[in-house]
């Protein structure tokens, strides 16, 4: 079986299953990676789906700050 044969089988049983809806599709929250203005320290910010900017405390010093 070539590989484009096997794309387009995976497609074709994906379709037939979001089709008997035996999958659901969910979109979630998103996750940004984010570095402190102040001390450098890295984290993880949580933001809901159609927001690019979260505001935040640094895990490491406190410090309040907005993604970018």
């Amino acid at each position: 079986m070539s590989k484009q044969a096997m794309r387009e089988e995976a497609e074709r049983l994906i379709r037939e299953s979001l089709e008997r809806k035996a999958v659901v599709v969910k979109q979630g929250n998103t996750r940004i990676l984010s570095t402190c203005g102040k001390c450098g320290a890295a984290n993880k910010v949580s933001a809901p789906k159609g927001v690019t900017r979260v505001g935040f405390a640094c895990k490491e010093c406190g410090h309040q700050q907005v993604t970018l």
